[in-house]
């Protein structure tokens, strides 16, 4: 970046309530319109607007008596303009949660890959049906999750490994599967073909901790190419193991929702693995002989049917 200035994400990008007030906009089609639907004056509006326009350098409403329309650039604006909303509102899903309220009537746990991905879009999808519901989430691997549920510490629980601890009922939820990953400059970015269970086992990698269902899957996947070999590194969370994979230190094994964005962006690049079976099934669980009620049972309908 040489010598230029470094300025915040925060003066760069506009307030969540402009964006939120664009999506109104657009989606009534009036300036007058989308500031009574968010209980602010139209002078408020039009400011904030023209705060956005002005920040962004692009005009983004054309205002007439007939009402307000999106610009080309207004229209593609918005669509960025959701996806951030969208992502605001699982955020503040999954930190309501993680909050534990005293009252809570729904105690989940859930492993860090299904805690951090998937689980949000579900409470919000829950909040839907049952906004008076107070939530407690716990996250933790596999491992953990399934001593909460069985110690009656959590009413619902979310597991990622091969199999599922006495004790407990499931139901697979979604399929998922894990994936080889380096950064750009790494060797086996440029390989022409992929890489064999006998190397990835050889090979050490940057890995989740054991208790891990990404790590037990792992395990089974190689038991038959000789075992895993020491790891390089041990963490004991996603974001750790994908930051040491994106600074070149080693290949990570992650699952393919947690790496999305790395390799849309080409910070990581996927190895083709052969011979190693790297799926494995998202799973719902709970104490056996004890079929989920009221918001669990609600909670579990809603990941079988987003899935």
């Amino acid at each position: 970046m040489g010598n230029e200035e470094w300025i915040p994400l925060v003066h760069r990008v506009p307030d969540l309530g402009a964006l939120e007030l664009l999506l109104e906009v657009a989606r009534v089609g009036s300036l007058s319109g989308a500031a009574k639907r968010m209980g602010i004056t139209q002078p408020a509006a039009s400011s904030r607007i023209r705060a956005m326009e002005t920040r962004l350098g692009v005009a983004l409403v054309d205002r007439s008596p007939r009402g307000s329309t999106l610009t080309a650039e207004g229209a593609l604006v918005t669509d960025w303009a959701r996806r951030v909303v969208e992502a605001a509102e699982a955020f503040d899903a999954g930190a309501q949660a993680l909050r534990g309220q005293r009252d809570s009537r729904l105690r989940v746990a859930a492993s860090m890959t299904i805690a951090e991905y998937l689980l949000p879009g579900w409470l919000i999808a829950l909040r839907g049906q049952r906004p008076g519901t107070a939530v407690s989430l716990h996250a933790g691997n596999s491992a953990v999750v399934a001593h909460r549920v069985l110690a009656h510490e959590a009413d619902l629980g979310f597991v990622e490994g091969l199999t599922v601890a006495e004790g407990l009922d499931s139901v697979v939820i979604a399929q998922d599967r894990l994936v080889v990953a380096v950064a750009p400059a790494h060797p086996w970015a440029r390989r022409a073909g992929p890489v064999t269970a006998a190397e990835l086992a050889s090979t050490p990698l940057i890995l989740r901790e054991r208790g891990s269902g990404t790590r037990q899957v792992l395990d089974g996947a190689l038991v038959g190419s000789g075992g895993l070999a020491a790891p390089l590194l041990e963490l004991a969370s996603t974001t750790a193991v994908k930051a040491a994979a994106v600074s070149g230190a080693g290949p990570c094994v992650l699952s393919e929702l947690a790496v999305g964005d790395e390799l849309a962006a080409r910070r990581l690049v996927e190895v083709p693995v052969s011979g190693a079976a790297l799926g494995r099934a998202l799973r719902a669980v709970w104490p056996a002989g004890a079929r989920p009620a009221g918001p669990a049972r609600d909670l579990l309908s809603l990941t079988r049917v987003r899935a």
